[in-house]
């Protein structure tokens, strides 16, 4: 019997969701390949390798880029091995100076400033940066969160690779959004 072809919108769906299986034989397994571009594009394989741990299934909930706007104003990523989120990131874009208040849980974790973002929070599991910016036609609020599965990370390596991460999705976000245009 032949198989039916996935056409239009179908198939740009099932091509932004990727699902990818290794195998089994009852032993932990190896880290599942992740696609080449994850979240939103901004993140490389190796540079999530760290949170994905052992797993036969991958999948990436995440739409293609973070080109917020007035319309769209947030953009989430899930990452997932054998259906537990392993990685995280999203991007918000709040009207200018709403009041943003950290929740009492990120204060929990000892947070630290981040040397480069001024409203920022980097912990041992995430790092969230919230920035104002002049876009190209009105001025917002951008909030960019990450966190992961860090128990394969070593303690003394966690911050410092929440915080290359943030550095380069900043960057990328920023652009993206037009902060700063």
């Amino acid at each position: 019997m032949p198989r039916p072809r996935i056409r239009g919108a179908v198939a740009a769906v099932v091509v932004g969701i990727a699902v990818l299986v290794g195998c089994s034989d009852g032993k932990e397994s190896a880290a599942p390949e992740l696609p080449e571009s994850t979240c939103f594009g901004a993140f490389t394989p190796a540079e999530l390798a760290p949170f994905m741990g052992a797993g036969s299934e991958v999948r990436v909930d995440a739409p293609a880029d973070v080109r917020l706007s007035a319309s769209r104003k947030s953009a989430i990523c899930n990452i997932y091995v054998d259906g537990k989120t392993r990685f995280f990131a999203t991007a918000d874009r709040l009207p200018e100076g709403q009041h943003f208040v950290w929740a009492p849980s990120v204060d929990e974790q000892k947070p630290e400033a981040l040397p480069f973002a001024q409203n920022s929070k980097l912990w041992d599991g995430g790092v969230a940066v919230v920035l104002t910016c002049s876009g190209p036609t009105d001025a917002f609020e951008l909030r960019l969160w990450i966190d992961g599965s860090v128990e394969k990370v070593q303690q003394d390596a966690r911050r410092p690779l929440f915080t290359e991460l943030m550095k380069k999705y900043l960057d990328f976000a920023k652009q993206q959004t037009g902060c700063g245009v």
